[in-house]
Order: C-alpha cells, then sequence, then structure tokens
C-alpha cells in the first residue's frame, strides 16, 4: 500500500490541547480565576450563574462567556445583572474549543475580573473533548436527568472537577437515587467532587459558594497573587 493515513481527530485534538495549555497560563498570570461550566440543556447553568453573581457581588468581580449555536438569551439574562458578558455563537458546532475560547477573550475586557465563567454549549459529550483552558471544569446534572447519566455519558464524569446535582428541589417528584448516582460517579472518577442544590430553593448554594471561594484562594496562592 503506497499511501499515509493521518488521524485528523488525534491532530486536532493534539493541537487544541497546545493552545488550551497556553491560555491556561496566559489567565494565571493574569489572576483570572477560569471555570468552563458544562451540562445539557435545561439542567439550570444560567441560573446558577445569575444565583451566583447576585450572590457574590461585591466579594468577587465575576465576568460571563456565554456560548450557544444561536440566539442571546443567556447573555442578555446576565447583562440584567450588571455583570460583564459576552455572547458566543459556535456557528453550529455543538462544542467550544480552545481557540474559539480565546478569541472570545480577547474580545472581553477582564481588568479587575477575578472568576470568568463559559457556560460552554449544551450537551454531555462534545464539550467533553476539548479543553479550552480553564482552571477548573465544572458539570450540572440536573435530578430530572436521572442517576444512570455517568454511565451513558462517562468522559464528561471523567474530565470534570465537580459535579452539581441541581434541581433538587425536584427529588420527591422523580425516581433519582443518590446513592445509585454517587456510586456510578466513583465508577469514572474517584475524585470528582459533587455537591447537591437548587439555584430555585437555595438549598446547598452556600457549598457552592465555599467551594468557589477555596478554589479562588487557592488559585491565587499558585499564582502568587493573594490579596
Amino acid at each position: 500500500m503506497n499511501y499515509e493515513i493521518l488521524e485528523t481527530k488525534e491532530r486536532i485534538t493534539a493541537d487544541n490541547d497546545r493552545e488550551a495549555a497556553n491560555l491556561r497560563q496566559a489567565m494565571q498570570s493574569r489572576g483570572v480565576f477560569f471555570i468552563n461550566l458544562m451540562a445539557s440543556p435545561g439542567a439550570g447553568k444560567t441560573t446558577l450563574l445569575a444565583r451566583t453573581i447576585e450572590a457574590l457581588r461585591g466579594e468577587f468581580s465575576i465576568a460571563v462567556m456565554e456560548a450557544d449555536v444561536d440566539s442571546d438569551v443567556d447573555a442578555a439574562a446576565i447583562s440584567d445583572l450588571g455583570a460583564r458578558v459576552i455572547q458566543l455563537h459556535s456557528g453550529g458546532l455543538c462544542h467550544m474549543d480552545a481557540d474559539m475560547t480565546a478569541r472570545g477573550i480577547s474580545a472581553m475586557d477582564l481588568s479587575g475580573v477575578d472568576i470568568l465563567f463559559l457556560e460552554n454549549i449544551g450537551n454531555l459529550v462534545c464539550p467533553a473533548e476539548f479543553d479550552v483552558g480553564a482552571a477548573r471544569r465544572v458539570m450540572l446534572l440536573s435530578v430530572p436527568e436521572g442517576d444512570d447519566k455517568p454511565l451513558k455519558y462517562p468522559l464528561m464524569f471523567q474530565v470534570s472537577d465537580l459535579l452539581l446535582v441541581s434541581k433538587v428541589d425536584t427529588l420527591p417528584v422523580f425516581a433519582f437515587d443518590k446513592e445509585a448516582l454517587e456510586r456510578n460517579v466513583r465508577s469514572k472518577n474517584d475524585n470528582m467532587s459533587i455537591l447537591y442544590l437548587s439555584a430555585k430553593t437555595g438549598e446547598g448554594l452556600d457549598e457552592w459558594l465555599d467551594w468557589l471561594r477555596r478554589e479562588v484562594r487557592d488559585f491565587r496562592a499558585a499564582a502568587g497573587k493573594e490579596n
């Protein structure tokens, strides 16, 4: 056989990983704690961000990149809270990659920003495959989605640092087994932290905010930017 086989996905992933590493270093040097927030559509990402911005106003300056295939509904909701926000349209792609993220960041004024969120495009498959240069990857799983999702979408659970189980106020309505979920998560990622919350009622929100505070503190210490 007189031809070459080129694994294009492997090349694309390697190139993305290099750019993501450069972006992560750049964000660390600027002292901006960058979080990639991932979930299925409707899991409650935007509502959680809104509650987080409201709760931490005056403590941290928060900016948000809203990624979507189209529309600016989420960006408008965040903008109404007075937070810095930019809407990113993926042009039909089901995920953000490091280059797209870097271009979004370059279009933002991050002076004085402590925490930057990327609200990634809603699904549990494509966003897990691409490192965007974030310091932490956080995923939401809503109670109505079920406790078996770590078995169906293992990569998302393998690459994430924190699982937020959202909409816990609906637990009495759905057949959602916390113990089964935690077994399923541990079978994929034994180091993943799990928090339960409801952005609607506020249950568990303090635990999420405390997690954020600790992570920002540790990030600043590692970056030599304690204040």
